[in-house]
């Protein structure tokens, strides 16, 4: 089984993530990864040790690829 992204996260041929993603800005996805990136590294001492490493890891490859296709183009927020 995979700990990073097990299968009670896709729900026919939707992944949890792409749902997520598709449901927000291209700015709120990136945030909602930036966040978790942080939630991982910040409690991985604490809690789960490497597989929260590998889970930010997971979720920072996520934002570079959004980023990636985005061009890296990013518009400025208030």
């Amino acid at each position: 089984m995979d700990k990073i992204n097990p299968d009670y996260y896709k729900k026919g041929d939707i992944e949890c993530i792409d749902a997520i993603k598709s449901s927000m800005s291209h700015t709120e996805y990136c945030a909602y990864c930036k966040g978790s990136i942080i939630k991982y590294l910040w409690r991985y001492e604490e809690k789960n040790g490497i597989e929260d490493i590998r889970k930010a890891v997971w979720f920072l490859e996520k934002l570079r690829d959004a980023e990636e296709k985005n061009n890296g183009k990013r518009k400025q927020t208030l």
